[in-house]
């Protein structure tokens, strides 16, 4: 549902100015077929309405949306999308901006002030939907053309269209075809045999209703600059996850310094040193990472948010900001000072940063931990799988953390910009930590998971601590765990949710991970599950660092596969792949890190 309203609704909203892209071609005749839409585009035409028909292939499945923009001058505007399950139309009027979820009989109203850069006022939309993080910029400027002949020749030499004149359309590579209709009103685009969209420029407008027309639907009061936020800033976040420019593909990989802080580059991957009071730690992470912080951010509370409030008619800030109340006794207050300080170095509202950090609340993953007669010298190895929505961009984020908190152990935090707490780490201490979100969404009175996994990594010294510190503490929701010590080459595995806690060793038998293998934990579930055990039995006794990644290739990964970590906890290394845009984690190479040599450069 994520992969098909992050294409669609930004396809739909932006239509009316990214539709040329694929339009492009060469010559006065193509100009001409394209100036109905430039006249749109350049704000020749100051209102207009354009009707959308779209099937894209989502996950094997084509899904039919039918849309349709409506500008009644530089402030009003409608936009309807229409899907057999999820359904949005926006109304936005000089004073007010309607969100309304017809599937869920529920319409969100704004009134008053908005941003300045953040609004969804149709003068100069294009502006502020395309940023620098999407290859879209290196096209604005032709789209905003008013000169449709100038604009044909452009394309034509940019794109090498060419006319079919057998089929009266025009080709884009070997797989894009367009076709003009009633001069240039109507335009029909084939993208393979996977995705086909029709657009029709229409010649008079529809009524423009109220924008608090809405019999029959509930009604929930937001404040227009939040609600206008939301859609603007998940829409651009969602065009540089869709269409990313260089910025984030290949960023220029800059060492940085500041005060307890330390921005590196490790075979092409970010690393951050962070050390003193947790003051001084959340002001180094806000000032090394602020503009990967903010697309963490958008990605999370603007991208996700605005299609999770699609998908269950609830607005998504109000269930992050509810859930952050249940867990937030719970968080040391330590974490809470870290929190504001990161907040303060990258001037957002502290009530942000806090919600921002109980949204690993939902990570689903697998795990594995192999030692003695399974691996080559009987060492300890500890792989954990981060499977997680690579379609909200959070691999833009990626960053290992070396973390030396004063008074508390130091450690490493495989993470994300923006996030204090962590799903997967390793100490000084030769414990590392993976987790596995299981299922009781919802159930967050306790310690929230991502905050247990740092505490651990700060306090623990000995696997039977960490052990303790999971029994004894409140816990949320139903998660799954491996946890490891190289000091004594031992690991467990361990089911929780809040009312129960169980400890699963290697070799034990299990209903729901199956027969035992001797010195083996592999939790997992389904088809991964059974891919990850056939592995190990597979290579059983000559598992090394090679084969322990093999272990986590596709497909005991998942095509979601956001990270993939390799512990080797005694002797105090560990390997990191990440995600692209284009392929999971499991597919890229793996970066090696050493610990101890980490913390030992670290000024403390």
């Amino acid at each position: 549902m994520i992969a098909l309203f992050s294409r669609v609704f930004v396809f739909a909203f932006l239509c009316v100015t990214v539709t040329p892209i694929h339009a492009e071609s060469n010559a006065n005749q193509l100009g001409d077929n394209l100036q109905p839409l430039l006249s749109c585009l350049s704000g020749r035409a100051e209102s207009f309405s354009v009707a959308v028909d779209i099937d894209v292939l989502v996950d094997d499945k084509v899904q039919h949306i039918d849309g349709r923009v409506v500008r009644f001058d530089d402030q009003s505007f409608d936009l309807d999308l229409i899907h057999s399950d999820y359904s949005v139309r926006i109304r936005r009027r000089p004073g007010a901006t309607a969100f309304a979820l017809p599937h869920h009989k529920t319409v969100f109203l704004g009134s008053g002030d908005v941003d300045a850069s953040d609004q969804l006022s149709p003068l100069g939309i294009t502006d502020r939907m395309v940023g620098s993080g999407s290859m879209l910029t290196m096209v604005m400027p032709m789209l905003q053309q008013t000169d449709s002949a100038a604009v044909g020749h452009m394309l034509t030499g940019l794109l090498k269209m060419d006319f079919n004149a057998d089929r009266q359309h025009w080709t884009l590579r070997d797989d894009t075809s367009l076709q003009f209709h009633n001069d240039g009103k109507q335009i029909e685009i084939n993208v393979g045999d996977q995705h086909r969209a029709a657009l029709t420029i229409q010649d008079s407008l529809p009524e423009m209703a109220e924008v608090d027309d809405w019999a029959d639907f509930k009604q929930v009061e937001l404040k227009r600059q939040e609600l206008e936020r939301s859609i603007a800033r998940g829409t651009r976040r969602a065009l540089e996850i869709l269409s990313p420019s260089r910025l984030l593909t290949s960023p220029q990989q800059k060492a940085r310094q500041v005060p307890a802080g330390e921005l590196r580059w490790i075979d092409g991957q970010r690393v951050v040193l962070l050390n003193g009071t947790p003051e001084q730690i959340g002001d180094a992470h806000g000032r090394l990472l602020a503009t990967e912080s903010q697309r963490c951010i958008d990605s999370v509370l603007y991208t996700f948010g605005t299609v999770n409030t699609i998908r269950t008619g609830r607005w998504f800030r109000h269930d992050l900001d509810a859930a952050y109340a249940r867990l937030s006794p719970h968080i040391p207050e330590d974490h809470k000072r870290e929190t504001l300080a990161f907040a303060k170095a990258i001037n957002i509202d502290p009530s942000t940063a806090h919600a921002i950090n109980v949204f690993p609340e939902l990570f689903h993953c697998s795990g594995f931990a192999v030692s003695g007669g399974a691996t080559k010298g009987g060492k300890l190895y500890h792989g954990r799988v981060l499977d997680y929505m690579t379609t909200i961009g959070l691999q833009d984020a990626a960053t290992t953390f070396i973390v030396a908190v004063d008074g508390k152990h130091a450690f490493a935090n495989i993470g994300y910009a923006g996030f204090i707490g962590s799903v997967s780490g390793m100490n000084d201490q030769a414990i590392s930590l993976g987790e596995m979100g299981g299922h009781g969404e919802g159930q967050w009175d306790g310690v929230p998971m991502a905050t247990l996994m740092r505490r651990a990594l700060e306090e623990c010294s000995t696997l039977d601590e960490v052990m303790t510190l999971w029994h004894d503490s409140p816990r949320t929701c139903e998660y799954y765990y491996v946890f490891a010590d190289g000091k004594s080459k031992r690991a467990v595995g361990v089911a929780a949710d809040p009312d129960s806690i169980e400890f699963i060793m290697p070799g034990q038998s299990d209903p729901r991970l199956g027969e035992g293998i001797p010195e083996v934990l592999a939790l997992s579930s389904g088809s991964r599950l059974e891919a990850l055990r056939e592995r190990i039995e597979q290579r059983y006794g000559e598992i090394d660092v090679e084969a322990a990644q093999w272990l986590m290739s596709r497909p005991v990964a998942m095509k979601s596969n956001l990270h993939n970590v390799l512990f080797i906890p005694e002797d105090g290394v560990f390997y990191v792949a990440n995600a692209t845009h284009h392929a999971p984690a499991a597919e890229q190479p793996y970066a090696r890190f050493n610990l101890t040599e980490l913390l030992q450069s670290m000024p403390r």
